[in-house]
């Protein structure tokens, strides 16, 4: 469900999650100081072999994921058996977690790499909102049309790239891996269309995935120099919006 990067850097965790984690870990520590609660009941929908859950485990949190792919549930077992930290793991789509979980009693619920492949994306965004308790957090990361033009044209396909800028669902012909992507007015919308006050848009990835491996490979210190580079440019007025990936914290 992770569309595939371009260099070695786009595939670190590091690189590509920097600028989401740092919005978490502000935005779980300020819940933290809010409830008084120190373990806050965490959902990841659709969070496969837990590159999120275990480390959200990890830190002291309730964490259960749902996803509809028992191969992944089951490598994330494993993993959280391998850091030590215990995970809830549910088989079933966003059409189920009303009948998963129960509503009002989550304070955060991931939907990253989610929306680009239900059917219904506002459905799922207003079934997740309805497990948050009050002031409670939706994280939701989704891949960005923008940035999908300018890699086909960077890769040579000029036509693809201009498929990209004229569909409705963001796609670059019948063979792109990714049903649909979503602008930053998008995001917005859906978001308070499920009862959600949208936060401050970050860009995910704007650089990671065009920068060529062999500048990174043999300096040190190159990744994180990159990750400072992600970080300064998240919230950039413009970079912001050619980022692989858009974020964005909904609160009810």
């Amino acid at each position: 469900m992770h569309a595939a990067g371009t260099s070695r850097q786009a595939g670190a965790p590091a690189v590509r999650t920097a600028v989401v984690w740092d919005v978490l870990r502000a935005a779980l520590a300020d819940r933290v100081t809010v409830t008084g609660r120190d373990r806050l009941d965490i959902v990841d929908a659709g969070g496969g072999t837990g590159g999120f859950a275990v480390p959200l485990a990890a830190l002291g949190h309730a964490v259960t994921v749902v996803d509809p792919s028992p191969d992944s549930l089951a490598a994330l077992e494993r993993r959280a058996a391998e850091a030590g930290v215990a995970v809830r793991a549910l088989q079933g789509d966003a059409a189920d977690l009303g009948d998963l979980l129960p509503p009002g009693a989550t304070d955060l619920v991931l939907c990253h790499s989610v929306l680009e492949y239900v059917e219904d994306p506002g459905g799922a965004l207003a079934a997740m909102a309805r497990l948050l308790r009050a002031d409670g957090m939706l994280s939701v990361l989704a891949a960005n049309p923008l940035a999908a033009a300018l890699h086909r044209s960077v890769a040579g396909r000029f036509d693809e790239a201009r498929e990209v800028l004229g569909d409705p669902e963001g796609r670059w012909g019948d063979r792109d891996p990714t049903p649909r992507r979503f602008t930053r007015q998008e995001l917005v919308s859906l978001l308070g269309a499920a009862g959600l006050r949208p936060g401050e848009i970050h860009g995910v990835r704007v650089f990671a995935d065009l920068v060529p491996s062999r500048f990174l490979d043999g300096e040190p210190g190159a990744a994180a120099a990159l990750v400072a580079l992600e970080q300064a440019a998240a919230e950039h007025p413009v970079l912001r919006d050619i980022a692989a990936q858009l974020h964005v914290l909904g609160r009810r």
